[in-house]
């Protein structure tokens, strides 16, 4: 007899033997459980397979095309015309044209649906106008639409960046005030719900909702009212928002000794940029002084006094040379500074009385830089008993840097002849450049 034989039969005897009937009736219990377990698996396996981390409702909408209908041939697709945003920050504007109003820079990579086209300019599908130079046109039959899934924050040295993956770069809109800050993807559709980070060292509380048809719209509330900067980039289909942490919240200890010292600009990075140079003079007065070099002088100045106070400094511009304004803001951009200030001096018109006019005037382009831009103004006006042409929103290009607070000074008439016997004393000079280094020490100290 073999081994199957003689264990079927030892089975069988145990199974039937009279005193055996309690094991019995065990026996027949698992064998029916095990049968409806195995029936009920079968019949709901689907929901028990592993999943992606981007989920099946997660992918493009051109792939949902293709799996509804598996016939569709790739080649028979409509094609669209699709522009790609190529520079670092592709202007946006409510018209075609330089002079219309500027809406929010579009980071390289995002793609969009050409809806018209005029001269020089592309109408996108979300309702912006972008100039040539900033965008390809591509021939393509994947739409530029996106799921939001899985959104994730993750904290970097000084910065907390929000991860948005992505089937698609898709345009943005941003929206900033005291305190919050406002982003809508377009041509999105939100498919889950997220986790606001627990214990982040920038943001306080968080919003999301799907605000319209392909608009979802996050909102974050700060633990600071000042905003510290803010940058915004793809990674190829990843859109990264980082948020600058402020910088009270790191080597907390060590500032706080070193200020304690007399050095209240420790652990500040800031970056002067002299106004004009080169082929660039600015603005010249009747009698022959140059912006471009007044400029200069007040910003090496001024550079002393800040690094008296503890604080790096850089320049955009060390001497009389030609720096472009993205130039400029290139390298606020990839310094980082705590704050960045542009240095300039004003003029009125050749048909405009110069004796009339005169004052301190501060610019600002960013809610993050209003709070810098009203201080120093009301600082320079009263320390120095100077006139107040105002604090004013302009949209400057040394004003529009996001990644720190930036504002720009313009610090007297030079067409004004009593001003500018003012601007070009150098007793003045050095008193202007103590006063804008106390003014940048004091608003720090009111922001903590």
């Amino acid at each position: 007899m073999n081994r199957r034989h003689l264990s079927i039969n030892i089975f069988k005897e145990f199974l039937f033997k009279e005193n055996f009937a309690l094991h019995r009736q065990l026996v027949v219990f698992l064998l029916l459980t095990f049968g409806l377990l195995t029936g009920f698996f079968w019949i709901n396996r689907s929901k028990f397979q592993p999943t992606s981390k981007i989920h099946d409702d997660c992918v493009t909408p051109n792939q949902l095309a293709l799996k509804d209908n598996k016939n569709i041939k790739p080649q028979s697709l409509k094609k669209f015309q699709v522009a790609e945003v190529i520079s670092e920050s592709g202007a946006t504007r409510n018209a075609p044209s330089e002079e219309s109003i500027r809406l929010t820079p579009l980071p390289k990579g995002t793609r969009a649906i050409i809806t018209e086209t005029k001269k020089d300019w592309l109408r996108l599908d979300y309702g912006v106008w972008i100039n040539k130079e900033d965008a390809q046109v591509l021939s393509t039959t994947v739409i530029p639409r996106s799921f939001v899934c899985d959104t994730l924050f993750r904290e970097k040295p000084g910065k907390t960046e929000v991860v948005f993956p992505l089937q698609a770069p898709v345009p943005v809109t941003i929206q900033q005030g005291e305190g919050w800050f406002g982003l809508t993807l377009h041509n999105s559709t939100l498919r889950q719900e997220m986790k606001p980070p627990e214990n982040d060292r920038v943001i306080s509380r968080m919003s999301w909702q799907q605000f319209a048809p392909g608009q979802v719209r996050y909102g974050f509330n700060f633990k600071n009212r000042q905003q510290w900067g803010y940058s915004l980039r793809y990674e190829n289909n990843n859109l990264i928002l980082s948020f600058r942490q402020s910088p009270f919240t790191q080597q907390e200890g060590f500032l706080k000794s070193v200020q304690g010292m007399g050095m209240p600009l420790s652990g500040m990075t800031i970056v002067i940029d002299p106004g004009h140079g080169g082929l660039d003079s600015g603005a010249i007065s009747p009698n022959g002084y140059k912006e471009k070099e007044l400029a200069l002088t007040i910003s090496q100045l001024l550079r002393q006094q800040l690094e008296l106070r503890g604080a790096t400094v850089y320049f955009t511009r060390e001497d009389d040379v030609d720096v472009s304004l993205a130039e400029r803001m290139a390298i606020i951009n990839r310094l980082e500074p705590t704050l960045a200030l542009s240095i300039h001096y004003n003029h009125v018109p050749d048909n405009v009385d110069g004796g009339s006019i005169k004052g301190i005037a501060t610019y600002w382009y960013h809610p993050q830089s209003t709070g810098l831009a009203k201080y120093l103004n009301n600082y320079i006006v009263k320390q120095l008993s100077r006139a107040d042409n105002g604090v004013k929103w302009k949209n400057l290009a040394l004003a529009r840097p996001t990644i720190a607070p930036s504002v720009l000074l313009e610090l007297g008439f030079m067409s004004n002849p009593q001003e500018l016997n003012w601007i070009i004393n150098p007793g003045e000079q050095s008193r202007l450049a103590q006063t804008i280094a106390d003014g940048v020490a004091a608003w720090f100290e009111s922001v903590k």
